[in-house]
């Protein structure tokens, strides 16, 4: 019915989904990493409440199933300027783009769950 009056019904992402994100936030909130938004430098706890807050919004649009769309669709720049986010590390040269540096983590992430899982 709701379809009909052309209103989308909202989805969150699938479960397997959902864990591989709040991970892949997790570890940014625990790198120890900065992260740039529209200039300003923030905590990686800080960019993790923001990109919850992006996800909801995706999640609300029924605009996000995979964790590389997330990336790709909230994590990657600003809806309001467009400009890339940034991730600064200690120890790196320079800051790279928050899409090249969640993308690298994702990788991460599924390599520990594949080598934790039971065969």
């Amino acid at each position: 019915m709701l379809a009909a009056a052309g209103e989308a019904i909202a989805a969150p992402l699938p479960p397997a989904a959902r864990a591989e994100v709040n991970a892949l936030l997790n570890r940014l909130q625990a790198s120890g990493c900065e992260f740039n938004r529209n200039g300003s430098w923030y905590t990686g706890a800080e960019a993790k409440a923001h990109l919850l807050k992006k996800l909801d919004y995706l999640e609300g649009k029924d605009m996000v199933q995979t964790p590389e769309q997330f990336i790709e669709r909230g994590a990657s720049d600003s809806s309001m300027s467009g400009k890339p986010y940034l991730v600064r590390c200690a120890g790196s040269k320079a800051p790279v783009e928050s899409a090249q540096w969640l993308k690298a983590e994702l990788q991460t992430v599924r390599a520990m769950r594949a080598a934790s899982s039971p065969r």
